[in-house]
């Protein structure tokens, strides 16, 4: 088989519409799918199910705890060849306050830093393709977010809350790296995916309404679309680029970006 003319790195790919994401994405033969995840059997399956389902062998999965930022460096290093397209699709909602190992609490660990240390790691890949893109899944349930107060040390924990603070950072750091990334080629954009039935959603008290191929929709359209690499620094819903309120705050911006790299190590 020949060398695809497109790979794809999708995290946060064995959940529910992680998997709907990547088997989109890998119906386009196009394409090679890396799917990351924490669960060695869970990848294993994964992958399976999408190579049966698309016909497409050009699918791999790779272990990384984005959690923890040295699991992402070590994926980093390991990675060979071409990355055009990084979906960062991770997500954690745990209902009562935890941390990593290292001492982060684990929906900033994972919602945010997850997705700074990926796009930070990923970026000489990325610029070396370009043209390529980044498409963060964020929501529209946003908002919240304490600069003071990131990992809820000072708030009484509430995983509503935190979750709502974590997808507004990532929608703020869509901006942050749009503009840091500007000259390279790379473009960033954010999206709201949609509602399904997931671990996610009903950690949150949620069910949801839409089937998880309707809800990866969007991510899938600026994944591979034109659009994904006409426009960066947007937000996008239901396959339309959306005003981001938090996105006009640019010292906020700037303040959760330099807070966020304080807790990369490089």
């Amino acid at each position: 088989m020949g060398t695809p003319e497109r790979v794809a790195l999708v995290t946060g790919a064995t959940g529910t519409i992680g998997e709907a994401i990547a088997r989109q994405i890998a119906a386009d033969a196009a394409f090679e799918v890396v799917v990351a995840c924490r669960n060695e059997s869970k990848g294993k399956k994964t992958v399976e199910r999408i190579i049966k389902a698309t016909g497409n062998r050009q699918v791999r999965y790779e272990l990384v705890d984005l959690s923890r930022e040295a699991s992402v460096r070590a994926l980093r290093a390991r990675y060979n060849g071409p990355l055009h397209v990084l979906v960062n699709n991770a997500a954690q909602c745990p209902r009562d306050r935890t941390e990593t190992p290292e001492g982060l609490e684990v929906q900033f660990a994972t919602n945010i830093m997850g997705y700074f240390w990926m796009m930070d790691a990923f970026e000489s890949a990325l610029a070396q393709s370009a043209p390529s893109r980044i498409v963060n899944v964020a929501s529209y349930w946003a908002g919240g977010l304490d600069l003071s107060d990131l990992q809820f040390e000072k708030r009484q924990y509430d995983n509503d809350s935190a979750y709502r603070q974590s997808k507004q950072a990532d929608r703020m750091l869509t901006v942050a790296f749009a503009n840091r990334l500007e000259d390279t080629g790379i473009t960033v954009n954010a999206c709201h995916p949609g509602d399904a039935h997931s671990k996610l959603s009903h950690d949150l008290g949620f069910g949801g309404h839409e089937t998880p191929d309707e809800a990866a929709r969007t991510p899938v359209w600026l994944a591979t679309n034109p659009i994904g690499a006409e426009v960066t620094g947007g937000y996008f819903e239901h396959l339309r680029e959306s005003q981001c309120r938090f996105a006009t705050d640019r010292q906020a911006v700037l303040a959760l970006d330099q807070a966020c790299a304080a807790f990369c190590q490089r």
